[in-house]
């Protein structure tokens, strides 16, 4: 019998992307149907500072890659590739969830099985969205801006839960309705199909996030929202408004943690204005 942090560390260490794609769906199967142990395993959590991952796409700097217009079929292209290597990123933040974190309850390893599987679908629908309209994954540069805050959140799971789903995840909910939107007007409704099945995923993501972050801060006898703002401040920036309330409140945020990320944001701008 397969130990699960093994295989999450196989499939993490995959850089084709197809096998990927199909070896996170079969490892979440496999848990399912009781295949997959807790007990044994044979590798040891090291530090993971590059996934598996193809050759392509070229890695820059977020304020290198070019913005284009969605009205252009360039525009949507260049948008469908950048989710698309979002959603690949999320592939690996879930199993490394699996692989890195291994004192969690049980469920816990279901629930991030269960994102990576999601998460390897919402990466197919992308592709063959994209080769529909003649781009393959690889053929435009991306950032690593995701990977990059799971090597700064590999040392402790309730950081991890807190800035990664709670953060990063959780702005793709923000920016997911007007991208939907801008493309409805472009007519790529297409396009707009599979964006309505990520988004609807991505609470869900989010809201596991939410479910064992509150559960760690409870197993420390810290409070949740009050710690979640502490941890706010160690990032650079705060998250930016305007937030897509509904999905964030669907998410397991509180009203409460909404009103104090607008409240940070407010002073961060402030400051950045008496500079």
């Amino acid at each position: 019998m397969m130990n699960v942090y093994d295989g999450a560390y196989q499939v993490l260490l995959q850089t084709d992307a197809a096998a990927k794609v199909a070896e996170a769906i079969a490892l979440y199967q496999n848990w399912q149907q009781g295949h997959l142990t807790r007990d044994g395993a044979s590798t040891l959590v090291e530090r993971v500072p590059i996934p598996g991952r193809p050759l392509k796409p070229d890695l820059i700097s977020p304020t290198a890659v070019q913005q284009r217009k969605l009205s252009t079929l360039e525009g949507r292209l260049a948008l469908l590739h950048a989710v698309a290597h979002i959603e690949f990123n999320a592939i690996n933040l879930a199993l490394d969830a699996v692989y890195r974190f291994r004192e969690m309850p049980d469920a816990y390893y279901g629930d991030w099985l269960q994102v990576a599987a999601e998460e390897a679908h919402h990466f197919a629908l992308l592709r063959e969205r994209m080769a529909t309209l003649g781009m393959q994954y690889g053929d435009l540069a991306a950032h690593n801006g995701l990977w990059d805050q799971a090597c700064r959140t590999d040392q402790d799971v309730m950081i991890r839960m807190a800035l990664v789903p709670r953060v990063l995840e959780a702005r793709g909910l923000d920016v997911t309705p007007p991208m939907m939107q801008r493309l409805r007007e472009a007519k790529d409704f297409a396009s707009v199909e599979v964006l309505e099945v990520i988004l609807r995923e991505e609470v869900g993501h989010v809201r596991i996030g939410s479910r064992w972050y509150h559960y760690c801060c409870e197993q420390r006898g810290l409070e949740p929202e009050s710690t979640f703002k502490q941890l706010l401040g160690t990032l650079p920036t705060p998250p930016r408004s305007p937030f897509y309330t509904a999905g964030r409140l669907e998410a397991g945020f509180s009203s409460e943690e909404l009103a104090m990320m607008l409240e940070l944001e407010q002073q961060w701008l402030a400051e950045i204005r008496q500079r």
